[in-house]
């Protein structure tokens, strides 16, 4: 169904690297998440009025809510896709990660809001509501919600959408709901207690906890997160796949929405090139990368002395002396200011974050270790954090 409707809605629905064809995507599941999200809850607020379910009604009301929560991501979809422009000159995509958050919120929201309906009926509970009518209309629901849900996971694994695996998850919460909801209707008879107070309550604290932590994974990119690690594996290895490139530190990558991704890339070239051939390798690499993975690239071009033995024999020795603190404490930028009475030892440490030493522990034990092999060497460290994900 979902290829379906992407085929009848979409033109050229294959090309979702295009960002007019994901905008279009977007668009499309939020305006099926309006007609269906309206459906329902046109339903479910006639039939619980005509039978006095009150349980019912609300989950008709939180249909209401969905269709704003698809009226959000279809406005979202549409911001997101905006040009750059002097005010904004990295686009609008994190306008989508912004719709993520709204509806999050309204997740939230509509789960205090039955946490206070829900809560007293578990002491006072009404007289229950019961038609073959009812158990039809839910069971329909329910159907109706798995596949919009399904739906919505579909299109954001397409796409890589945040916005949409929000309303993926709001969709089965209402799955759940709504099960609940039959299941209270089923269950009273049995035990002769209106369990509708209990399930509402536990729903909606469910409905809660799951906006919270939705919440808290769109906060992530908003507040500027380390790349994803695939990302920069494949960075690195497409840079360090070109003839006449040594090395490869200092990634960094912001995020500006998906598909809008700048990066910035320190690359090591032999000191001995001719600059000119150096200059064309790096704009090669920027422009490749460009193509390739949609990676707005700036690259910085560091010369690499590789005819120097003395500096080639400190590379292994200080990499061998840098592997009990772990592979992700690295040097890069090693250089020699040779004097008459003493030598400096110019580089940067690479160290994650929350790492055991400080930094000036750290630095302090390895220039003593340095100053052990070699004592007329005065070190000169700068340390790095290390900015990618692993």
């Amino acid at each position: 169904m979902t290829n379906f409707i992407r085929r009848l809605f979409i033109k050229d629905y294959q090309n979702t690297e295009n960002p007019l064809v994901r905008v279009k995507h977007g668009s499309v599941a939020g305006a099926v998440g309006i007609v269906t999200n309206l459906l329902l809850a046109g339903i479910k607020i006639l039939i619980g009025s005509l039978f006095g379910a009150i349980a019912i009604i609300a989950d008709g009301i939180n249909n209401l809510a969905d269709s704003l929560s698809s009226i959000i991501t279809l406005i979202g979809f549409r911001l997101s896709a905006q040009q750059a422009d002097e005010e904004h000159p990295y686009g609008h995509g994190r306008m989508e990660y912004i719709a993520a958050m709204l509806i999050s919120m309204m997740m939230v929201v509509v789960g205090f809001e039955l946490v206070q309906e829900s809560f007293p009926k578990i002491w006072v509970p009404e007289e229950p509501a019961s038609s073959p009518l009812l158990l039809i209309v839910l069971v329909l629901s329910i159907g109706m919600k798995l596949w919009q849900g399904l739906f919505y996971r579909s299109m954001g694994k397409i796409i890589g959408s945040d916005t949409l695996r929000a309303n993926f998850r709001d969709s089965i919460n209402d799955v759940i709901s709504t099960a609940a909801v039959l299941i209270s209707i089923l269950l009273t008879p049995l035990i002769g207690y209106n369990t509708d107070g209990l399930m509402g309550t536990a729903v909606a604290l469910f409905i809660m906890y799951s906006g919270v932590m939705l919440m808290k994974d769109t906060i992530q990119p908003l507040l500027g997160e380390s790349a994803d690690a695939e990302l920069t594996a494949r960075v690195k290895e497409e840079v360090l796949s070109y003839e006449g490139v040594l090395g490869v530190h200092d990634l960094i990558v912001h995020n500006y929405g998906p598909g809008r991704a700048f990066a910035s890339v320190h690359v090591e070239v032999a000191a001995e090139q001719d600059l000119l051939e150096s200059h064309d390798l790096i704009d090669n690499i920027e422009r490749e990368l460009q193509r390739k993975l949609g990676l707005q690239l700036t690259i910085h071009m560091d010369p690499l002395a590789t005819n120097d033995p003395e500096l080639d024999a400190l590379r292994l020795e200080l990499k061998e002396l840098l592997i009990p603190y772990g592979d992700r404490v690295a040097y890069h930028d090693l250089r020699l200011v040779r004097g008459t009475t003493h030598t400096n030892m110019l580089f940067d440490l690479v160290v994650p974050f929350g790492y055991p030493l400080s930094d000036e522990e750290l630095k302090q034990e390895v220039d003593a270790k340095i100053r052990n092999i070699h004592p007329d060497f005065f070190t000169v460290i700068t340390v790095d954090k290390d900015m990618t994900r692993r």
